[in-house]
């Protein structure tokens, strides 16, 4: 006997799953359905991309030629504003869909100018993704058009075309005043391109003003003014010549036009050359150099046919590739890249050809000139690190639809410009290095020689990091032998103290808590690292000892979490020497490991400035006090006098950390208990390296200027002699 299986019941709401379940979104519906998929997120970050599509749009016009300004208004209504004076978008009707070319362009997903190949040779925003996206996204959405001697004017709700009912404005027979919460009616039997107005002939362009859909954005979103002003800039070095004028209406307190409306032009005819200078902070170590060069590829990709059907078909492109860089005295690498006007955060196929022709032609340069550069063949190879060390650089690669890994294009895909890169700046690099300019020389001999000792610097902090391991009395330690170390080995807890001076470490060895407190002696002023290269400060014994005993590497390979110590104090005389020896030890820091600053773990000590014998009533003792600035000893001299207690007349004045015995160190500027010390922060790290460039750099001029300006507020009183 034999029984057929029943298939089990769904029970109502647990899985009755059927075709019918399936949702179908056409046309624009899936854009709010899911608009993550296109935008990123619905928060701050999502707007911008928004208005960064239509901005696009209007920059492609520039890339082609045809548009020389761009204004975008952020209105008082929360609306914003993008106008150009490109082509204007073509308002003929489009035969296939029978639509006009500006309903194609803002409510149909890939559809657009960009894709037949026939107006854009190079594009950012792609018309009819990111404009059907932003007008699927909008509130409302208002579009004008001038072409042909007259203005064209549709308007959209949602995505949907139709017409507002505005209210007229303030006075009679005024201008309608647009608002997304006026009267919508849709067009139901076909769409219409009003003509409002007329133009003069030849004058063309395209403005689009839309109101973000609050039920799509979160309510804290918001356009960011100073985000907009850095994309305008970095737009205004892509495409030398384009003007873009920026005007914020909104009057929001903490922006630039919280007192009225706020415009700012931006214009650089210099290109990315320009930009690169801009970027730059440090020293240079070259000119600024341009890489520039085509190649040609080919690739399969889908295109419409004359009947509308989607075919395969191989099609030849030219990809052309512009790069500018140059290399400072500094450690930090700034590299800029972008596809057409797109800037690429992630890299992709152009960075990673661009990284790989630098590092092959510098390390055949390197092997070209080894006996000069004294390189051994046992050598470890310069890496990429050591290569785009000091490095600012721009890339951008220009070329008609790019592949990009997701809608918010922060990747480029296309894998044949890997190669183009590679042998454009191969070819470009040798040639610079084979120039026989006496100045080009000289660059590319300073630049091979900061590489080398880039690579070498990198091995020294390696083998500097391999010793951080304390070591246990039976074991051998390579760390200096002028180091005593603490015994703790709770990172937390422990702290190192750089000392000035043999005379103030033996005090400091008897006033100190071997238990968790170490100190190091350095011998006189260390080296000004700021104006010494890499391969000096390493030779420099002072130095390379702190290094050593941080134990964390320096410069890019600083490891914070491998530092040996939760705090590392500067102690030093309170006197101009004192001060100038704090100053040269945190300029080590800040340049080479500015991790421990940024992390708040470097300090300062403060060692008190006098001490007052204070003479006890009765047979009690005589008390002690310190103070630590000439103010603070004249208002406790004149608080003892008020209450009536009498002091020694031979106040003590420390002149150093030796003059002190080990008890009173203790009481005053090494006990956690008692002690004060001063934390040294970086609030704005590029107004840091600006401070330490003017006041310990190369330049003297600045300085002096400095000098002299502040003189006139110096207190006399305060210089210590």
């Amino acid at each position: 006997m034999t029984s057929t299986p029943q298939r089990p019941v769904q029970k109502a709401g647990g899985g009755d799953y059927t075709a019918r379940h399936l949702s179908v979104l056409e046309g624009l519906e899936a854009v709010r359905k899911r608009p993550g998929m296109y935008i990123g997120s619905t928060d701050s970050r999502g707007l911008m991309h928004c208005l960064w599509e239509v901005i696009d749009n209007s920059v492609d016009e520039a890339l082609a030629g045809h548009c020389t300004h761009i204004d975008v208004v952020l209105h008082a209504d929360g609306s914003v504003e993008v106008r150009d004076d490109g082509r204007g978008i073509p308002v003929d009707v489009e035969p296939r869909t029978g639509l006009t070319g500006v309903e194609v362009v803002f409510t149909k997903l890939h559809a657009g100018g960009k894709f037949g190949g026939g107006s854009y040779t190079a594009s950012g925003g792609l018309h009819g993704v990111g404009a059907s996206v932003v007008n699927a996204l909008s509130a409302r959405l208002d579009v004008e058009v001038d072409r042909g001697g007259l203005t064209h004017a549709m308007s959209f709700r949602r995505g949907e075309p139709g017409t507002f009912a505005d209210p007229a404005g303030g006075a009679v027979g005024g201008a309608s005043t647009p608002s997304p919460t006026s009267t919508f009616t849709p067009f139901t039997d076909a769409s219409e391109l009003r003509v409002t107005g007329k133009v003069r002939r030849g004058r063309t362009g395209t403005r689009v003003r839309y109101w973000s859909d609050p039920t799509i954005f979160l309510k804290e979103a918001a356009f960011s003014y100073d985000e907009l002003v850095t994309r305008a800039r970095q737009t205004s070095f892509l495409v030398p010549g384009l003007e873009l004028r920026i005007r914020d209406e909104r009057g929001l307190t903490g922006t630039p036009g919280q007192d009225g409306p706020h415009e700012e032009l931006f214009r650089h005819d210099g290109g990315i050359t320009e930009f690169v200078d801009h970027l730059a902070t440090d020293p240079p170590v070259t000119d600024t150099w341009r890489l520039q060069g085509e190649g040609r590829f080919k690739e399969t990709v889908p295109m419409l046919d004359e009947r509308g059907h989607m075919v395969s078909q191989e099609v030849e492109r030219e990809c052309g590739v512009d790069v500018a860089l140059r290399w400072g005295t500094g450690y930090d690498t700034e590299l800029r890249s972008f596809v057409n006007i797109i800037s690429t955060p992630k890299g992709g196929t152009h960075v990673a050809g661009f990284e790989a022709a630098l590092l092959k032609a510098l390390r055949k340069a390197i092997a070209d000139n080894a006996r000069k550069l004294k390189v051994g063949a046992k050598e470890e190879p310069v890496t990429k690190e050591d290569v785009t060390a000091g490095m600012t650089a721009v890339l951008t690669v220009r070329l008609a639809e790019p592949q990009f890994e997701g809608q918010t294009k922060e990747v480029l895909g296309t894998s044949a410009v890997r190669g183009i890169v590679t042998r454009v700046v191969e070819k470009e690099v040798a040639a610079l290095f084979a120039s026989p300019a006496k100045g080009t020389k000289l660059q590319t001999a300073t630049l091979l020689e900061k590489v080398v000792a880039e690579s070498r610097a990198r091995v020294t902090a390696r083998q500097h990091k391999e010793t951080q391991r304390r070591k246990t009395a039976l074991e051998t330690s390579t760390l200096p032998a002028k180091l005593a170390d603490c015994r703790s080995n709770d990172v937390e807890k422990s702290e190192l103290f750089i000392v000035e001076g043999d005379s103030a470490l033996g005090t400091a060895k008897l006033a100190r808590s071997s238990d968790f407190q170490a100190l190091l002696p350095i011998r006189g002023k260390i080296l000004n690292v700021q104006k010494a290269s890499i391969a000096d400060m390493l030779r420099n014994a002072e130095c390379a000892a702190i290094i050593q005993v941080v134990g964390a590497g320096s410069g890019r390979s600083f490891d914070l979490e491998a530092a040996r110590y939760g705090k590392v104090i500067f102690m030093a005389d309170a006197d101009v020497d004192g001060a100038h020896i704090r100053t040269l030890l945190l300029t080590l820091f800040f340049r080479y490991m500015r991790p421990m600053v940024e992390a708040g773990r470097v300090y300062s000590a403060v060692p008190p400035l006098h001490r007052v014998e204070v003479i006890g009533s009765g047979r009690a003792k005589n008390e002690y006090v310190y103070t630590y600035s000439e103010a603070e000893l004249q208002s406790t001299l004149a608080r003892l006098k008020q209450s009536g207690r009498r002091w020694k007349p031979d106040i003590q004045r420390y002149k150093g950390l030796g003059e002190m015995d080990a008890d009173q160190l203790a009481g005053t500027t090494m006990d956690p208990a008692h002690r004060t010390l001063r934390r040294v922060g970086i609030a704005d790290a590029a107004a840091a390296e600006r401070v330490f460039e003017l006041l310990m750099g190369n330049d003297v001029a600045p300085r002096k200027d400095f000098i002299v300006e502040g003189a006139t507020g110096l207190d006399a009183d305060r210089i210590d002699a």
